[in-house]
């Protein structure tokens, strides 16, 4: 008789530091033995040292392998992901506050030009007093009360877009920037996952 185990890897996994990874570090298992899912999790699967850097890719192709050389009476059924990227990020020292306030000062400075710029390219400010013109009947170079509005409501219209006031949120919903970040990174994970991978490595080399 075999047993049915069922192994789903992990898509990401984070370490703080180099160690030898077990199993149940890098995916799911299941099987109905609770005596041999824990001889499973614990199977010592891979070693991370210096010359791995601070990335591996695991395929469960060689999971699966290692696991029927270890275990004669199971047989394994694989589920989700094919492979799980293993990032080491030792704990990093937090940020200066004269860090934060000059990148932050950067950003501020970058996003003012980008909406002048955007201004004048649109004439914004020709606009504004023609409406005034329009609703008042009078010429008034500045518009104070249609510009300031306008300068709260740009402000207010940016929080709501990024949905982030600080830490806090203001609905479930992702945000665009959220939204491009996620693409983004599974983009990063599918290439790492062909890339990186030593079954593709070997077979590129044959």
């Amino acid at each position: 008789m075999t047993d049915l185990v069922y192994l789903r890897m992990k898509k990401n996994v984070e370490l703080k530091e180099m160690k030898e990874l077990l199993l149940k570090d890098i995916a799911y298992v299941s099987t109905p033995s609770k005596s041999l899912l824990k001889r499973i999790e614990n199977s010592p699967i891979y070693r991370i040292t210096e010359k791995d850097k601070n990335l591996v890719v695991i395929d469960s192709f060689l999971i699966i392998k290692h696991l029927i050389h270890s275990f004669k009476e199971i047989e394994i059924q694989s589920i989700g992901p094919e492979q799980t990227i293993v990032r080491v990020e030792p704990n990093k020292a937090s940020s200066s506050l004269l860090y934060v306030s000059l990148i932050w000062l950067i950003l501020f400075i970058g996003t003012a030009m980008t909406i002048m710029n955007f201004h004048y390219d649109v004439s914004m400010q020709e606009v504004q007093q023609k409406l005034h013109l329009l609703l008042t009947g009078q010429e008034n170079k500045y518009p104070l009360w249609i510009q300031i509005p306008y300068s709260l409501g740009l402000g207010a219209g940016t929080l709501l877009f990024f949905n982030y006031w600080f830490k806090k949120r203001f609905n479930e919903e992702p945000s665009p920037l959220e939204i491009e970040i996620h693409n983004y990174q599974q983009d990063l994970d599918h290439y790492l996952t062909h890339y990186e991978n030593n079954i593709n490595d070997s077979n590129r080399d044959a």
